[in-house]
């Protein structure tokens, strides 16, 4: 340990202008990841979560994250959950990790920031871990799109809507989709041979198990919708992927936004979709006293801003942000890029602007095929990426997500799974 502080300490006084090598160098206070799990996803409305309620799934997970952890829950001093829907999230929190184990010397927290939620709760209990004010914490992304969504129940103010800008943070998700299409020229036949891919990617990924190591399972009660009998089941699997689709039967399907334009359908856009994650931070030095595995190091993670309008073009802004700021090359230090495929308008824009080389985002295949639970999907993509860094053996994984309103967040972290 001597010796990383000296590395640490030579690396502050004469500065690396390579940025690779520096995130790349371990050190007792970085912020590392001892454990990244998820549940399944599941369709909303009618699949294995339908009647389930957030705290239970949140419960459940809380439970899964002590048994494979298989540490002392009294040494998480706090958690924070990313949730869009839940005006009620900071009490499903508390009262989950009550119920699971943690103590009542815990704290608990709720954040939103829409679809980058589950990163944003990854961030702050790491920046909690850099200021030191606490040691260890949990983050997680949660959501039931069963039971809510992020949809705006009134207008905002008279006052407000006056400037432009403001009142498009009332257009629907779909609507901005649309724009992006017809603003930057994304066609109907680039979004649904981008899905198409997608799919593809999640039915090979499935089949093969690779899903398997970063999905834990999740015992819960599901309602017979016809007769109304309950019965136990075990989820293990995403519902999401749709075997066999090709870029053909997408290019069946109406656009499902008719009113805004006619690109986006429901075969090109993400799933409404129920699950969770949880991410497990502490100091690196932290985890070796704990013994602890070590998954990743966390370097950081940033916002942009963008025009409400075009939201989906969020992550172009966002990452070359991040990148500066870690003084990083997308094309050469990045070896891995997990982009929320809230619509394949933005995927496409984004993958095309930013010139990113396709095998290297979403191998998996994205939230198109996955599905898209709001406050989840931030954490969500750090469970998937680091486990395909692992079986593709790379290092450096870069996650990025639009976000309603019109925002773009970035996180980036060091897979140290080789």
């Amino acid at each position: 340990m001597a010796s990383e502080r000296l590395s640490a300490i030579l690396n502050h006084l004469n500065p690396s202008k390579n940025g690779l090598s520096t995130i790349t160098q371990k050190n007792p206070d970085d912020i590392v990841i001892t454990l990244a799990i998820r549940t399944p996803l599941a369709k909303a409305f009618r699949g294995g979560f339908k009647d389930t309620p957030l705290d239970f799934m949140v419960y459940s997970l809380l439970k899964k994250v002590i048994e494979k952890s298989r540490l002392d829950p009294q040494m998480v001093e706090d958690i924070c959950i990313g949730n869009v829907s839940d005006a009620k999230a900071a009490y499903i929190v508390r009262a989950a990790m009550l119920g699971a184990g943690f103590p009542n010397t815990t704290g608990g927290s709720s954040v939103n920031r829409f679809c980058s939620s589950g990163l944003k709760a990854v961030q702050d209990i790491a920046n909690q871990i850099i200021t030191g004010s606490i040691e260890c914490g949990l983050a997680i992304g949660a959501e039931s799109m069963t039971v809510g969504g992020d949809r705006l129940e009134k207008p905002f103010h008279d006052e407000i809507i006056k400037v432009p800008e403001a009142n498009d943070c009332m257009q629907p998700m779909g609507q901005t989709s649309e724009n992006v299409g017809n603003d930057f020229n994304i066609s109907r036949e680039a979004q649904d041979r981008y899905a198409a891919e997608s799919y593809q990617r999640a039915e090979r990924a499935q089949k093969a198990g690779w899903f398997d190591d970063e999905i834990v399972p999740i015992t819960t009660t599901i309602k017979d919708p016809k007769t109304g009998e309950e019965k136990q089941v075990t989820l293990t699997k995403d519902e999401g992927p749709r075997y066999g689709t090709t870029f053909e039967s997408l290019n069946k399907i109406r656009p499902a936004f008719p009113q805004y334009g006619d690109k986006s359908t429901g075969g090109n856009s993400s799933q409404v979709t129920d699950g969770a994650a949880a991410i497990l931070l502490m100091k690196r030095s932290k985890a070796i006293e704990l013994n602890q595995p070590i998954l990743a190091k966390f370097c950081g993670a940033t916002v942009a801003g963008v025009a409400p309008r075009i939201m989906g073009i969020g992550p172009s802004l966002a990452i070359p942000k991040l990148l500066s700021k870690l003084n990083l090359d997308l094309h050469k230090d990045i070896d891995l890029i997990e982009i929320n495929e809230a619509f394949a308008s933005m995927a496409v824009y984004c993958q095309n602007v930013l010139g990113i080389d396709p095998s290297k985002m979403n191998p998996r295949g994205g939230a198109i095929a996955l599905g898209h639970p709001l406050g989840c999907t931030g954490a969500r993509q750090i469970v998937t990426g680091l486990s395909e860094c692992k079986r593709q053996k790379k290092k450096v994984l870069l996650t990025s997500m639009c976000i309603g309103t019109g925002q773009g967040m970035a996180g980036l972290f060091v897979n140290e799974q080789i």
